[in-house]
């Protein structure tokens, strides 16, 4: 852990707040280098999935001609939501470190406990309900697949 790195992704934020934008932040340091950083821009861009991490994770993986951060950090303003940290399992770095925690964020008005209850839920029971509708063809997709030799796993 560095901790300037740290320093950096909470000044990034902080950065970003002065020019309109949310308040986080994120870098992808790889070899002791940062290749990516990300800050928020979910307003800026009318783009919800836009969060510091997803930014920084598309970055790195551009840079890195790669999909996955295979020996990389990620410094991380603060602790991420349950979307990044969705982005960052699949895109499977080395080690997450994070100033602020899931609570500051709430207590700062980005409350996510709302999302990790949901999750929980059967479907039917979300507040967003979600219905499973079979459909003989579901599984054709995986089949084809599972088919294709040349396959890039992921």
């Amino acid at each position: 852990m560095n901790p300037a790195f740290l320093q950096e992704a909470i000044e990034h934020a902080t950065e970003n707040v002065r020019r309109g934008g949310g308040p986080f932040a994120a870098l992808v340091v790889k070899a002791g280098v940062a290749i990516a950083t990300g800050a928020n821009c979910v307003t800026a861009t009318n783009d919800p999935t836009a969060h510091a991490e997803i930014v920084a994770i598309r970055e790195a993986c551009r840079v890195l001609g790669a999909f996955q951060l295979t020996g990389c950090d990620v410094y991380c303003s603060c602790e991420p939501c349950p979307m990044c940290l969705g982005a960052l399992f699949w895109a499977r770095p080395t080690r997450i470190f994070f100033a602020a925690t899931a609570q500051d964020a709430a207590a700062a008005g980005f409350d996510d406990s709302l999302i990790y209850h949901q999750l929980a839920l059967p479907p039917a029971g979300r507040a967003i309900p979600m219905t499973h509708v079979a459909d003989p063809s579901a599984r054709r997709p995986f089949q084809a697949w599972a088919a294709r030799p040349d396959k890039v796993r992921y």
